[in-house]
């Protein structure tokens, strides 16, 4: 296998806010000098001032170096790595991958080995890299970071049919051993392995909301599938700090491309699409499924979208009495307590919890089979991606592979486990690298 050295990389698009930061992996893991490129020089220089701040390094921020499109050229004719990051649209993409790549096919000499990626959380790479000449095609790849990249270091690494192998894996061995990235090597497929499992569940979270409104909506679902079934951020908390656009994004795009058992999944229920309508995307603009509200007083007040009314009002504290059974198990360090709790109690709220995490496993599983190379990726992509207890690690939480079985044989239709092919998918399982305790957490 080759090696790569990266001194100088360019990151276009860095004026967003995985552009930035992903300037600043680079800059700090990888002691590199990074032109951070946008269309306009002061955006530029706003990003880097916001990516120091995240870091707190003057080597960083001297690492650093502001650019616009003018600059492009010797920017490319530099840099050994030439990451895009703009906006998770074709048009604007291919755009972009169209200016590197003439510039590109002008400077095949300086170009032969630089690395060109794409930062994409879905879009074809193959298709990208069709942009590019055939000299510099087979440097292409795709390179996708999760956010906050310093937290989540997920780094799913995709080459097409035109990648050399060689250089493929020496950019791997760079993310792994100087970036210090979990990287998981996926197909070329929508949403490639992290997203297409997380935004399953986030999604299906969703139009749960909606199906519930009445009970309560977002945050109702939200208290049912809290950090104690083993997530750092609920569901839909989760949709509001990516924003409501992006989760759009991604699950049109594998409700078009995609057919498994999980398709209706993916279809945004219509309250979100009104949100969007109304530019109410999440943390982003001050407003989506939650939005905090600054009182006369000072007073934050945290308050969530009521599908039923149309209107905010403040977040409620549900009280369920599964949750706070398994929640004072988990204080007392008793795992197996809190899930029999959860296994055992026939309240609604416990049942929708329960089948949640057995169709989140499962469709972890059949994804991986579709997207991945290794039954382990589905447990990266969701420990080092989401900080979602991985799914290998749930069965475990859940009694083992034979409880998990019999769980899912009762609770599910036995039409729904001819369609997902259960017996195939559950042979292949293998004990988890993670330990599930670290994801499972006694609050709510």
């Amino acid at each position: 296998m080759q090696n790569i050295k990266v001194n100088i990389v360019t990151v276009v698009g860095a004026n967003g806010t995985m552009g930035r930061n992903i300037s600043a992996i680079f800059a700090s893991f990888g002691n590199a000098k990074v032109y951070m490129v946008s269309r306009d020089l002061k955006k530029s220089e706003q990003a880097k001032e916001k990516a120091y701040q995240s870091v707190r390094a003057e080597s960083v921020k001297n690492h650093m170096i502001p650019a616009d499109y003018s600059m492009l050229e010797q920017c490319v004719r530099e840099s050994d790595i030439i990451f895009e990051s703009t906006a998770e649209n074709w048009k604007i993409k291919s755009e972009t991958n169209k200016r590197i790549a003439e510039i590109a096919g002008k400077n095949l000499k300086e170009c032969h080995s630089t690395v060109f990626c794409t930062g994409t959380s879905g879009l074809s790479i193959a298709e990208l890299a069709k942009l590019y000449p055939e000299g510099v095609r087979r440097n292409y790849m795709g390179m996708h970071m999760f956010n906050p990249p310093y937290t989540m270091t997920l780094c799913e690494m995709t080459p097409t049919v035109y990648t050399d192998r060689n250089l493929f894996e020496a950019a791997t061995a760079y993310c792994r051993d100087v970036l210090h990235r979990t990287v998981v090597e996926v197909k070329d497929s929508p949403a490639f392995l992290g997203n297409r499992i997380g935004f399953q569940f986030i999604n299906e979270a969703l139009q749960c909301a909606e199906k519930y409104k009445y009970n309560g909506g977002i945050d109702y679902i939200d208290a049912i599938l809290g950090s104690f079934t083993g997530r750092t951020m609920a569901p839909l908390v989760t949709s509001n700090f990516v924003g409501l656009d992006v989760h759009r994004a991604i699950v049109d795009n594998l409700y078009a491309n995609t057919d498994d058992f999980a398709h209706e999944a993916f279809i945004l229920p219509e309250f979100a699409e009104k949100l969007i309508a109304e530019g109410q995307l999440g943390r982003k603009s001050g407003g989506g499924l939650y939005k905090t509200v600054i009182h006369d007083s000072g007073a934050k007040i945290y308050q969530v979208y009521d599908i039923e009314s149309g209107i905010y009002r403040n977040v409620m504290k549900y009280t369920f009495p599964f949750a706070e059974a398994m929640l004072a198990s988990l204080k007392d360090g008793d795992y197996d307590q809190a899930f029999h709790i959860l296994k055992t109690n026939r309240s609604p709220e416990a049942e929708l919890c329960l089948g949640f995490l057995l169709k989140y496993v499962l469709y972890a599983l059949r994804a991986t089979e579709l997207v991945g190379y290794d039954i382990h990726s589905a447990d990266d992509v969701m420990a080092t991606g989401f900080n979602w207890c991985p799914p290998l690690a749930m069965i475990e939480a859940l009694g083992g592979l034979d409880e998990f079985r019999r769980l899912y044989m009762e609770r599910i239709r036995q039409e729904d486990i001819d369609k997902i092919q259960l017996k195939q998918l559950l042979q292949r399982v293998e004990p988890s690298k993670y330990d599930f305790r670290k994801f499972i957490k006694a609050k709510r």
